[in-house]
């Protein structure tokens, strides 16, 4: 069966603007939506060019494990302006992407992930979950207005090669997916380099390379202040 990629994802948000198929948002502005999108995420960017100076700023963030955005820059830069809406008056935010998946407080779900497919690499649990129960009374408190927008992530290896299936609860297409997929790439190189690692040092697995990052997306959309880059 084919599968979409980014290059259909492209195509129907350049038709529904040029369909004029908008919603409206909370703050009165248009947006173009896609629910249940899924397709090979095979390009870093759907619209617009990643920044990597910035990429490499937010993941060397979310290694510290901080959940504070002023942590991003340092006193070098201000924070990106949708990571203050979502963070409380000093800065706290609850989606620290590294602090939700290596953290004891949350389970050490990448060592968690990694130690299922070390046991049976043929797993279908090998998940790391983001989002949980407690985010309707975390999201807003304190000031915050930060509903984790990734729901889960899941590892799997097939023909020697590891795949990973990320999926979304909302994201953004034009900075959020760039951005995201990022952070994805990189655990699947981590994940891949420590399954090397591992191989070399106990000789009980045959060695692995990066496979395909399927992207999963409860809502994907586009805002009305990017519909030049639809364009």
């Amino acid at each position: 069966m084919k599968q979409n990629n980014v290059s259909n994802i492209r195509e129907y948000f350049f038709n529904e603007l040029s369909d004029k198929n908008f919603t409206i948002d909370k703050t009165g502005a248009k947006t173009i939506e896609m629910l249940g999108a899924t397709f090979i995420a095979d390009e870093p960017a759907i619209f617009g060019n990643p920044v990597q100076s910035y990429i490499d700023a937010e993941l060397k963030w979310y290694e510290s494990g901080s959940t504070n955005i002023n942590d991003i820059h340092g006193v070098d830069k201000d924070p990106p302006a949708a990571w203050q809406y979502a963070a409380n008056d000093n800065g706290e935010i609850n989606s620290n992407y590294g602090h939700l998946v290596n953290s004891a407080k949350y389970f050490n779900q990448y060592k968690n992930a990694f130690g299922e497919l070390m046991k049976n690499p043929d797993s279908r649990r090998a998940q790391m979950i983001y989002n949980r129960p407690s985010i309707w009374a975390e999201y807003n408190e304190n000031g915050k207005s930060d509903f984790i927008c990734t729901n889960a992530q899941t590892f799997y290896i097939r023909d020697c090669k590891l795949h990973m299936v990320s999926q979304m609860r909302s994201n953004d297409v034009v900075f959020g997916y760039k951005n995201d997929y990022a952070w994805a790439q990189s655990l699947m190189d981590r994940f891949v380099k420590d399954w090397n690692d591992c191989s070399d040092a106990y000789g009980n697995h045959d060695y692995i390379e990066k496979g395909i990052l399927t992207w999963q997306v409860m809502n994907l959309h586009v805002y009305e202040r990017h519909f030049n880059l639809v364009e």
